[in-house]
């Protein structure tokens, strides 16, 4: 598998190219991540260095918190990125990326927010906030 990876928005306006391995797939159940989405995120990140957007015009940036803004296609509304204030690396939902991806599920992040209306019982690790190891908003 190469170690580039690209994808887009549903509309193409949105266009990336990712360089160097990706995280496994984070699922984040906290209510902002659900309301935006309609269910929750699926994410890699990649650090800022290692991606490359082009349309970057039809990207509109929602600040959700003091901590982190939420990136989506101003022209389909397809979610793409969510970017930390302060840190180095982007969060790329991992539906935006053409296929096949290589990507890999690593755990879920928020489950004590989660919606009522669905159980998660694929046996990866599960957090009632977050781990150290992935910086969130508290």
């Amino acid at each position: 598998m190469s170690d580039t990876h690209r994808g887009s928005c549903l509309c193409g306006a949105v266009r990336f190219r990712t360089h160097g391995a990706l995280r496994g797939v984070v699922y984040c159940h906290c209510s902002q991540c659900r309301k935006q989405s309609g269910h929750f995120y699926a994410a890699t990140n990649v650090a800022d260095a290692d991606i490359v957007i082009e349309g970057g015009e039809s990207i509109t940036w929602y600040e959700a918190s003091s901590f982190a803004r939420r990136g989506f296609c101003k022209a389909c509304g397809s979610l793409l990125f969510w970017k930390p204030r302060d840190q180095g690396y982007v969060s790329v939902m991992a539906g935006s990326f053409d296929v096949p991806t290589g990507l890999e599920a690593e755990c879920h992040i928020f489950v004590g927010d989660k919606g009522d209306y669905y159980s998660i019982d694929d046996g990866l690790p599960q957090f009632e906030k977050s781990t150290p190891s992935i910086p969130v908003a508290e």
